[in-house]
């Protein structure tokens, strides 16, 4: 008797250490598997940039309903890449190439994986409010400076771009003895603009696409006919090395994932308006208002997780 109770709950356990190990997935490391669905931890690394966040945000409020678990981590530029070439971060979706991250693509290119482009027009510019109608061109500028008091309202000092303008746009327009960058911070410059179209005042700023401002003001590009804002970039998606293997579900939706000035614009803006803290729960709102295209882009993953956000 007692062996044959010992045989029975020996096959009971036996029993339920298979239920077991199939409801967590069959084992492993919470990687997803490159023979079955997707799923299990994901960890995207972001640098404090608006598009960036946004993104990152976003790919949470959706990948959190369909069977993964994400972690945001948020990091400077170098360590960031570092990071996802070292394989502690899983995924880093603002790359820009091939110019202003070519440095860190060339140090890491080998480690990592390149998942694709999912925006297409990264670009520096000059910019002013639509309503100042008689200036359309960088050009224009040297012969309307008094109209902006001889300032181009600038960012931060160590910017690339604010680098660019010194050193190239204003030189080559011949800007240098009529007006003056003033440099300070991204967040004085956004204030001056909001000021300046509140008051329905001139004002020229350094901008750069993607970036929520076009979505809240009605600004324009003024035009550079010399080329010394340069050429659009591209952002890539990058991943560690192995990503495609073990994600290859998501993968796929990575590199089918767009998003145009628009959506990402309104993104960027819903967040602000949300203020620090908020910034998942806005995504979650902006998601759910553009459920169409969500599940246009990520519908092809299994369902998992909660039902709703």
């Amino acid at each position: 008797m007692r062996i044959g109770r010992n045989r029975v709950l020996a096959a009971v356990f036996a029993g339920l250490l298979v239920a077991v190990t199939a409801a967590c997935g069959g084992g492993g490391d919470g990687q997803g598997g490159g023979g079955g669905s997707d799923g299990g931890d994901l960890t995207i690394g972001y640098i404090a940039w608006d598009e960036n966040i946004a993104l990152a945000n976003l790919f949470k409020a959706e990948l959190d309903q369909r069977g993964f678990n994400v972690e945001l981590r948020q990091l400077d530029v170098a360590p960031t890449w570092q990071a996802v070439a070292q394989g502690e971060i899983d995924l880093f979706q603002d790359a820009w190439l091939p110019t202003t991250h070519s440095d860190y693509w060339e140090q890491y290119r080998s480690q990592v994986e390149d998942l694709g482009v999912w925006y297409d027009q990264a670009t520096l510019n000059i910019a002013v409010p639509s309503y100042v109608r008689d200036v359309n061109s960088i050009a224009d500028l040297k012969q309307h400076a008094d109209q902006f008091g001889g300032t181009i309202t600038g960012i931060e000092p160590g910017a690339g771009e604010t680098r660019l303008v010194e050193t190239q746009m204003m030189p080559d327009y011949g800007l240098e003895g009529s007006m003056t960058l003033q440099k300070s911070s991204t967040t004085a410059m956004l204030s001056a603009l909001d000021s300046a179209i509140q008051n329905r005042e001139p004002i020229v700023v350094t901008l750069w696409h993607p970036h929520w401002a076009y979505s809240r003001y009605d600004l324009k590009d003024l035009e550079d006919p010399k080329g010394s804002m340069g050429e659009a970039e591209k952002l890539h998606m990058i991943g560690r090395e192995g990503f495609g293997e073990d994600y290859p579900e998501l993968t796929e939706v990575i590199k089918n994932f767009r998003m145009d000035d628009k959506q990402l614009g309104d993104l960027e803006d819903a967040i602000q308006q949300a203020g620090a803290g908020q910034e998942l729960q806005a995504a979650q709102q902006w998601a759910r208002q553009n459920k169409a295209a969500m599940d246009e882009a990520f519908g092809s993953l299994s369902q998992g997780g909660s039902s709703g956000y």
